[in-house]
C-alpha cells in the first residue's frame, strides 16, 4: 500500500509492505459553534464591569497555533459586548525563550486582530517587565510580567499538546514559561536533570503530570498566577481546532489533558525494528527543536538497535543558539557536567537526543546540511533512501503519520 507523509508544507509518498503497522490515533470530531462557545465563555466572564478595564489575553507563538484567526475575533466581540473597550484589550505572545516572529508571521498566526489590537511580544531577557511573586519548593523563582499581575482580567488561549518532558504543552505553560524570565525558565527546565543519578529525571515524560518533577513545579507555579479564564484547544492531526474547552482552574486544565490523551495516547506497548514517521509537517517541523518532540515520541516505538526514519524539514534550521554546543561537547557525561550547575537553552533536549542516538539509528529527511546532521548523530537521507530502508526491512515495521501528536 502507498502512504503520503507530511514534510514541511508538502507530502511525500512511500510504498509500504503489507505487514507494515500504522499506529493510529482517534481524531476528535469538529464540534465548535459560535453560539455554544459564546455561552461557555459567558459562564466564566464576570458581571462586574470594572473587571473589563484592562484585559490581557495570552496566546501561543507560531509554533503552537490554535485557530487564532477564526476564534480570537469571537473572543474580542464577546468581551466588547460585555463592556470591554477595544483600546483596553492587549494580547501577549507567549514566546518563552523562542525568537520573536515577524509582523508577516504574526498576521498569518493571528489574523486581523493583529492589526486591530495591541500585541506585546514577550522578551524573556527584559528584566524590567517582571515581578518575582515567590519561589517554589524546588527553587524556581516565579517571575510574572507586571502587566499580567495588574490586569483586571486574564485569559489564556492555547492548544493542549503532549510535551516530551513537561507532560503537556498549552494551559499553564502559556504564563510560565511562556511569559517568564529566561533564568527562571532554565531553573524549571533544569529539573529535567537528576543530579544524583547524573541522568535525565524519571517521570519527565509526555502525558505524565504526577511524579514528574518539572510538571509538579509548573503546577506549584500556577498557584502564584492571578485567577484566569483558560480556553483549551483540542486539535486534530492537521492542526485544526476541533474542540474548545473553557475553564478557570488547574483541574480544568487536567481534564482537558485527559481529553487530549483519549485521542493521542497509544495504548499498546510493542516496539518495532524500523519506524518511519512524519513530524506532522509545518509548523511541527519548522526547526529541529520543534521536530525533536516528534523524534522523541517516535523513538519510543523503536526497539534497541533499531532504526527510526523521521521526516522533518527544519526550514528554520536548529531553532536554538544553545543546543548544538551541548551536542558538540563530545558525550552525554560531558554535556551533563556543563548543564548541571548552569542549565540553559535546550540543554535537556541535547541530552535527550544523545540518549536516543546512542540507543537507535536515526535517519532524517531534512533541509539541515550534512555537517549539522553528523553533529546531531543522525544520517541525512533522501526520499529514495527511505524507500530502500523500507523495502529491505525483514523485521517488523511501523509508519507513524504524525509523531508530533502520537505518544506511547
Amino acid at each position: 500500500m502507498d502512504i503520503p507523509l507530511k514534510y514541511g508544507k508538502q507530502q511525500v509518498l512511500f510504498s509500504l509492505p503489507s505487514q507494515a503497522v500504522i499506529p493510529e490515533y482517534n481524531e476528535p470530531k469538529y464540534s465548535i459553534n459560535k453560539e455554544g462557545f459564546t455561552k461557555d465563555l459567558l459562564h466564566y466572564l464576570p458581571e462586574d464591569k470594572s473587571r473589563y478595564n484592562q484585559v490581557a489575553i495570552v496566546v501561543s507563538d507560531k509554533t503552537r497555533l490554535c485557530g487564532y484567526p477564526e476564534y480570537l475575533p469571537w473572543v474580542t466581540e464577546i468581551l466588547i459586548k460585555q463592556g470591554a473597550v477595544k483600546e483596553n484589550i492587549s494580547f501577549y505572545v507567549a514566546y518563552g525563550t523562542h525568537l520573536k516572529q515577524t509582523d508577516k508571521e504574526s498576521i498569518n498566526s493571528y489574523g486581523s486582530v493583529f492589526n486591530e489590537y495591541r500585541f506585546v511580544h514577550h522578551d524573556c531577557d527584559d528584566e524590567s517587565v517582571f515581578e518575582i511573586c515567590g519561589t517554589t519548593k524546588r527553587g524556581t523563582p516565579v517571575t510574572i510580567r507586571k502587566e499580567i499581575l495588574n490586569c483586571s482580567m486574564l485569559i489564556t488561549f492555547g492548544a493542549i499538546s503532549h510535551h516530551y518532558f513537561a507532560a503537556y504543552g498549552g494551559g499553564r505553560k502559556l504564563i510560565f514559561p511562556g511569559l517568564a524570565a529566561r533564568k527562571a525558565i532554565y531553573l524549571n527546565h533544569g529539573l529535567f536533570l537528576d543530579r544524583e543519578t547524573r541522568s535525565l529525571a524519571l517521570g519527565c515524560e509526555p502525558g505524565k503530570l504526577n511524579g514528574n518533577p518539572l510538571a509538579e513545579d509548573l503546577e506549584e507555579i500556577d498557584t502564584f498566577v492571578p485567577s484566569k479564564i483558560s480556553i483549551h484547544g483540542i486539535l486534530n492531526a492537521s492542526g485544526k481546532v476541533c474542540q474548545l474547552i473553557i475553564g478557570n482552574s488547574y483541574n480544568d486544565f487536567v481534564e482537558a489533558c485527559k481529553i487530549h490523551d483519549s485521542y493521542y495516547k497509544y495504548k499498546y506497548s510493542g516496539q518495532f525494528d524500523t519506524v518511519v514517521a512524519s513530524s506532522g509537517g509545518y509548523p511541527k517541523d519548522i526547526n529541529f527543536i520543534q521536530a525533536h518532540k516528534s523524534v522523541h515520541h517516535a523513538a519510543a516505538f523503536v526497539k534497541d538497535g533499531g532504526t527510526l526514519v523521521i521526516l522533518s524539514e527544519c526550514i528554520d534550521g536548529i531553532g536554538s543558539n544553545y543546543f548544538i554546543k551541548y551536542i558538540e561537547s563530545g558525550s552525554f557525561e560531558e554535556a551533563f557536567a556543563i548543564l548541571e550547575n548552569n542549565y540553559e537553552g535546550n540543554g535537556g533536549t541535547a541530552l535527550s537526543m544523545m540518549l536516543k542516538t546512542n540507543r537507535i539509528r536515526i535517519c532524517m529527511l531534512t533541509l539541515l546540511d550534512e555537517k549539522t546532521c553528523k553533529t546531531l548523530g543522525i544520517e541525512k537521507v533522501e526520499r529514495e533512501d527511505i524507500q530502500k530502508i523500507i523495502s529491505k526491512e525483514k523485521g517488523n515495521i511501523a509508519v507513524i503519520r504524525n509523531a508530533s501528536i502520537l505518544v506511547k
